[in-house]
C-alpha cells in the first residue's frame, strides 16, 4: 500500500511540474503565430553514429586551410560587349529631309547599349596568367579583373580553346598570389572538393562537396569538326552563374578542374556541377601560352562505347571501353595496326571506361607524342605504341594561332577591318604563295578562303581542321573573295 501511495504521489507532482515547465516557457517566451511548426519525425540530428561499416568522419574535418590558401588566387571577371546597332526604319520622308535641310540632315542609327558578363579566373604565374572558361570572355570587347584585395586590371585574352572551353587572360601584375595544378587522374569520387569563384557576383565565395563522377559528357560544348572535348568531373559542390571559370580545388588546394557548367531545369545549382579536369586544363594553357593555339594530337579513328549489349552481341570480355568503328588511313592508330572492331581498355596505364575518357587521355598529349593502347582483339589483350598526329596527319606543332603553311600556301586569318570591308564573316587569307597545288590552280596572293566544298571558313584554325578530314584522291571546290571584292571559285586536285 505504501509503495503505492508513493507512485501516486510522484504521478501527481510530475503532472503538477510539467504544468508549470509549459506555462512558464509560454509566459517566458510568447508564442509568435508565424512561426511554422515542423514534424519532428523528419528532423534528425546531423551528428556522427557509429555503424559497423569502415568509414569513420574525419575528427575536425574543416576547410579553412584549404579556403585560405585558394581565395586570394581566385578573381572576379567583368566582360563588356559591343552593343549591336541597328538602324531606324527608312522613311518615304528621308530624300525630302535631306533635299530640304542639305547636309545639316542626318540619318540617324540607334545602338544598342552596351552589355555586360561576368565569371571567374584562376591566377596560375605571379605575373598575372589566368585562367577561365572561353565562354566567359568570348567576343568581350573589354575584360577586367578584380582581386581579392580589391585591386583592378585589365585583362587582354592570351589565348582561347572552344574545344574544351578554356581561355588563358593576362594582366601585368607582380608578386600575385597563384595556385598549383593538381592531378585529376588520381581524383576518387567521393573525394572532398572546393569550388571557389563570384557566384551572383559574390565575390570569394567557397562552397563544398564531394566528387560525383568523372568523364562525363553533357553535351554543351560544340565544334564544327566535331573536335570538342567532354571529359568533365561532376561534382556537388554548389555552383551559380558567376562562376564560370573559377577554381575546383582538393583539400591541399591544388587546382583539380576548371568549373564550367551545372545542370539544372531553373539555371541555378540544382545539386549537380562539372568542371574541365585540370590535367586537360594543364595541357591547353601551356599550349596557349607556348604556342598561342593548341597542339591537338590524334589517334584517327571514329569509336563507340561499348555497353553490355554490344559485348553480347560481339562476344566480348568486358561491357566498358571503346570499340573502334573505322581507322583513317594513314593516321596514329592506322600506323600502330589497330583496327576496326579492336576495344581499347587502357591508355598509359589509365583505364578506359568510355568516349570521354579515351578522348581526354590522348588530348593531353600533343602530336608526335607516344601512347602504350592496351585493347582487345579476338578475345586476347595486346599492346601498342602509337605515335599521336596533329590534324594535318604529321606530327609536327603548329607555330602559331592563326597561320600555318600547305602545299606552298601560308595562310594567316584575315584582319578585322578587311572581313568588315567585305561583309564576310570570316576566312583564312594566302598570305605567301608558291609552287604547289594552290599555286597551280590559278590562285594568287591575297585570295580568302570563304567555304571548302560549300563548307564556311571561319579561320586558319578551321581551315587547316577541314582540310586533314579531306578524302584523298579527290577534287576540293574553292570558294572566296579578293580583297578588291572579286569573288572566284578554284577547282584543286587533292
Amino acid at each position: 500500500m505504501k509503495d503505492l501511495k508513493n507512485i501516486l504521489y510522484a504521478i501527481i507532482f510530475s503532472s503538477i511540474g510539467g504544468l508549470v515547465s509549459v506555462t512558464g516557457y509560454d509566459y517566458l517566451y510568447p508564442r509568435n503565430n508565424s512561426v511554422v511548426e515542423i514534424n519532428n519525425d523528419k528532423i534528425k540530428f546531423a551528428n556522427y553514429v557509429y555503424d559497423t561499416t569502415d568509414v569513420v568522419v574525419p575528427e575536425g574535418l574543416n576547410f579553412i586551410y584549404t579556403s585560405k590558401k585558394t581565395t586570394p588566387a581566385v578573381v572576379h571577371i567583368r566582360t563588356t560587349y559591343e552593343g549591336r546597332t541597328s538602324s531606324m526604319r527608312r522613311s518615304p520622308f528621308e530624300d525630302m529631309f535631306r533635299d530640304f535641310f542639305g547636309e545639316r540632315y542626318e540619318y540617324r542609327e540607334r545602338e544598342a547599349p552596351k552589355r555586360r558578363g561576368s565569371g571567374s579566373g584562376v591566377i596560375m604565374t605571379e605575373d598575372g596568367y589566368i585562367l577561365t572558361n572561353n565562354h566567359v570572355v568570348e567576343n568581350a570587347t573589354e575584360i577586367e579583373v578584380l582581386l581579392n584585395d580589391n585591386r583592378t586590371f585589365k585583362a587582354e585574352i592570351e589565348g582561347t580553346d572552344p574545344t574544351t572551353d578554356i581561355a588563358v587572360l593576362k594582366i601585368d601584375g607582380d608578386n600575385l598570389s597563384t595556385v598549383e595544378f593538381g592531378d585529376s587522374d588520381n581524383l576518387e569520387i567521393g573525394e572532398w572538393v572546393l569550388a571557389v569563384g563570384s557566384p551572383f557576383e559574390f565575390r570569394s565565395t567557397v562552397t563544398a562537396g564531394i566528387v560525383s563522377a568523372k568523364a562525363r559528357n553533357i553535351g554543351i560544348l560544340r565544334d564544327r569538326n566535331n573536335l570538342q572535348i567532354e571529359a568533365f568531373i561532376q561534382h556537388q559542390a554548389p555552383v551559380n552563374p558567376g562562376n564560370s571559370g573559377g577554381a575546383l580545388v582538393d583539400l591541399k588546394g591544388n587546382l583539380v578542374g576548371i568549373n564550367t557548367a551545372i545542370a539544372t531545369p531553373t539555371g541555378t545549382f540544382a545539386g549537380y556541377s562539372f568542371a574541365v579536369p585540370s590535367n586537360l586544363v594543364k595541357k591547353v594553357y601551356n599550349d596557349l601560352t607556348e604556342f598561342g593555339v593548341v597542339q591537338r594530337a590524334l589517334l584517327g579513328i571514329t569509336i563507340l562505347d561499348v555497353n553490355a549489349e554490344m559485348a553480347k552481341e560481339n562476344d566480348l570480355p568486358v561491357v566498358t571501353g571503346v570499340m573502334i568503328d573505322r581507322v583513317n588511313s594513314g593516321g596514329a592508330a592506322d600506323d600502330a595496326g589497330l583496327e576496326s572492331g579492336d576495344v581499347i581498355i587502357d591508355i598509359n596505364g589509365v583505364e578506359i571506361r568510355n568516349v570521354s575518357n579515351l578522348q581526354e587521355q590522348v588530348a593531353i598529349n600533343r602530336p608526335g607524342d607516344k601512347i602504350i593502347v592496351t585493347y582487345i582483339r579476338e578475345g586476347k589483350t595486346n599492346t601498342t605504341n602509337a605515335t599521336l598526329k596533329n590534324t594535318l596527319g604529321t606530327t609536327e606543332v603548329v607555330a602559331s594561332a592563326n597561320s600555318f603553311s600547305i602545299d606552298g600556301a601560308k595562310f594567316a586569318d584575315v584582319p578585322k577591318d578587311l572581313k568588315e570591308k567585305l561583309e564576310i564573316e570570316g576566312g583564312a587569307q594566302i598570305a605567301e604563295i608558291e609552287k604547289g597545288k594552290w599555286k597551280s590552280s590559278g590562285i594568287t596572293k591575297g585570295f580568302i578562303v570563304t567555304s571548302i566544298n560549300k563548307r564556311e571558313i571561319s579561320d586558319v584554325e578551321d581551315l587547316s581542321s577541314t582540310l586533314s578530314q579531306l578524302p584523298k584522291d579527290d577534287g576540293v571546290l574553292v570558294e572566296g573573295v579578293y580583297p578588291n571584292g572579286v569573288k572566284a571559285y578554284y577547282g584543286i586536285g587533292w
